[in-house]
């Protein structure tokens, strides 16, 4: 649905460097890893492609569209992190609404997208439940869904299998991997594992801001 253009991106905070100038294009609808350990500024790009957090320099190009000064809900993108950030109080059929409705869609279709993007993560006996009842695999699925319903372009992932033991994680990236391919999206997720990454279309990988050429 879009290719995503990184040209010359850095990002300062004073005097430090999290981001150093670097050029990278992810090509329409690729799986691509941004792997790296902690602090390496691979989280901190993938937030300026979201549009939490500003760059300092360069250009970030979103399907021909530079996007740099368009407002987060403008840049039809949306991002699952690794800690979930589902509303406790909402169930699980709230919480993947809740982007339509800050969108102000059409509420005769916010149901509909609401189903579609449970059922193709296989929530959709959990729709009642609220988060506190839920495995973390199954809140990693909201989350996603959540990200899904607004039908983006580009999903951003942080770290998405994180908080999941091995076996629930190697069914997660499964289905990152399917949602990819089935929905034509461009997907860019953040590891520190060189195991997931090199399950994916293509990894690069981030040293203290720099970014190294292309691991797969």
């Amino acid at each position: 649905m879009a290719e995503i253009q990184l040209r010359n991106l850095s990002k300062r905070w004073g005097d430090f460097v999290g981001v150093h100038d670097f050029d990278l294009t992810i090509a329409d609808q690729e799986f691509l890893v941004l792997l790296g350990p902690s602090g390496c500024g691979k989280t901190t790009t993938m937030r300026m492609i979201a549009g939490l957090e500003d760059a300092s320099g360069g250009d970030i190009i979103v399907d021909g569209v530079r996007v740099n000064d368009l407002d987060p809900k403008d840049r039809d993108v949306a991002m699952v992190f690794q800690s979930y950030a589902l509303y406790p109080n909402m169930n699980v059929y709230e919480n993947i609404r809740f982007p339509l409705k800050v969108r102000k869609s059409d509420p005769a279709e916010q149901d509909a997208r609401v189903r579609r993007a449970a059922e193709m993560v296989e929530l959709t006996e959990f729709l009642d439940r609220r988060p506190a009842e839920l495995s973390g695999g199954e809140r990693q699925r909201v989350a996603i869904a959540r990200a899904l319903v607004t039908q983006p372009a580009v999903v951003l992932m942080d770290e998405p299998t994180g908080n999941l033991d091995p076996h629930t994680a190697a069914s997660m990236l499964d289905l990152l991997m399917e949602l990819n391919e089935t929905l034509g999206i461009s997907t860019v997720m953040v590891t520190h594992d060189p195991a997931i990454a090199g399950r994916m279309d293509r990894a690069v990988r981030l040293v203290e801001g720099i970014l190294e050429p292309a691991l797969v």
